[in-house]
């Protein structure tokens, strides 16, 4: 990262994207030992993760503004790696929200 790059986006951003590791890391916990809060941990850290990207999008747009160039060399997360990861919340969204179905799979 620049120097320049402003820490009223830059400290926001890095704690927001630790909470969601770690949520992430407790959902899948959840979901391999089927535990019953497996479902709602999901809930929160997709809740959690969204926002906090589109947060991190506003805040580099519009609130803190930061100039194209005070990403550096991390200049990819922003341009390659934050699109996916709005489609698999999207994606993720999609499957929390599908009817439930009794499946074998899951039973």
């Amino acid at each position: 990262m620049s120097p320049s790059l402003s820490a009223a986006f830059a400290i926001p951003a890095a704690y927001g994207d630790l909470v969601a590791a770690i949520l992430a890391v407790v959902a899948i916990s959840g979901l391999v030992g089927r535990a019953a809060w497996a479902i709602p941990a999901v809930w929160v850290f997709n809740v959690w993760g969204a926002l906090d990207l589109l947060h991190a999008i506003y805040q580099g747009q519009f609130g803190v503004r930061i100039s194209p160039g005070s990403l550096g060399a991390a200049f990819f997360i922003p341009t390659i790696v934050v699109p996916p990861l709005l489609v698999i919340h999207g994606l993720i969204f999609w499957l929390l929200l599908l009817p439930k179905q009794s499946s074998p799979a899951f039973e």
